[in-house]
């Protein structure tokens, strides 16, 4: 059996805590404490993924998920992705206006370019928009050619603010995914926030070549695709799980500072008559708690930068 190279191990970003040089490394409960405003002991973020799956996509370089999955044309997941920009996004809207929740919205630019009306809808509410990608297809990925990415980013984030009419400060990627290279890009097009990194529950500032983003704490572990359609639970499932988190949290800033609940949703998944019970029910449950301050993701990143 051949032995590794003693060099191995042995390379410039070998260091403490990570290996790379990215941002500072440090355990959560040693930060400093968190005060939210008026007291509030949980920031609540609600993040409504807007999302466009091409009909005919190309899946380089692989098919991102919820996605289509059947040989071209696949019209039942394509119409089904529809539904949610249709109708379960107003089921949404109703809902955060009944319970008081300050939502989110993460868009893609090809969508707003397709659906004008739901882009006046949006203007309307004057709620913030962060960039999600030009089209869940248009992914950023390790090996894409450097001009190519700078070009995809610029040509969503221009895009996007043009037919939004307001500052986009943040950005999630289609499925999450980045090259080494897409925080340089960002921060070089007026990004401050992204939300592709999942390794922490607080905000961290993540060093670029171009100046200090921050990365945004968005959990996968509690998206309503990921639990429902990936972990095959319950909508009512779902519920349990945030009502699990939020307990948790709220038990945590009792001794450690305040905390970030962040909820990634989706029309299309919750949005569905079967589902928005349990959507409302959340809604109901956060709205109505005393320690809870719900917030858009930029005020909720201002107040923990006034802090730390």
């Amino acid at each position: 059996m051949a032995l590794l190279d003693k060099d191995y191990l042995n390379y410039p970003e070998r260091s403490y805590g990570m290996d790379h040089d990215r941002y500072e490394w440090s355990m959560l409960q040693d930060r400093k404490a968190i005060a939210w405003p008026n007291g509030k002991k949980v920031a609540v973020w609600i993040n409504v993924g807007l999302q466009y799956f091409p009909l005919n996509q190309k899946g380089i370089p692989f098919k991102v998920p919820g996605g289509m999955t059947k040989p071209y044309p696949d019209l039942r997941h394509y119409s089904l992705r529809d539904y949610g920009n249709r109708v379960g996004v107003y089921r949404f809207l109703k809902a955060f206006d009944r319970y008081g929740i300050i939502p989110t919205f993460a868009m893609n630019t090809r969508l707003a370019e397709r659906l004008p009306y739901l882009v006046g809808t949006l203007k309307e509410r004057q709620n913030e928009i962060l960039c999600h990608g030009y089209h869940m297809d248009s992914l950023h990925y390790g090996g894409q050619d450097l001009k190519e990415e700078k070009a995809l980013v610029q040509k969503s984030l221009d895009g996007l603010r043009e037919l939004m009419g307001q500052e986009i400060k943040g950005w999630i990627s289609p499925a999450k995914n980045e090259s080494a290279n897409t925080p340089d890009i960002l921060a070089n097009n007026g990004i401050s926030y992204f939300c592709n990194w999942v390794n922490d529950d607080m905000p961290y500032n993540f060093k670029t070549k171009n100046g200090l983003l921050t990365a945004m704490p968005l959990p996968t572990e509690l998206d309503d695709y990921f639990i429902i359609n990936h972990n095959l639970h319950s909508a009512q499932d779902w519920a349990e799980q945030v009502e699990d988190a939020f307990g948790f949290l709220l038990k945590e800033s009792a001794t450690e500072g305040g905390r970030i609940l962040g909820l990634n949703i989706h029309p299309w998944v919750l949005g569905q008559p079967h589902r928005i019970q349990y959507l409302e029910r959340i809604l109901d449950y956060l709205g109505n708690h005393d320690d809870i301050w719900t917030a858009s993701a930029s005020d909720i990143l201002k107040a923990w930068k006034d802090n730390s």
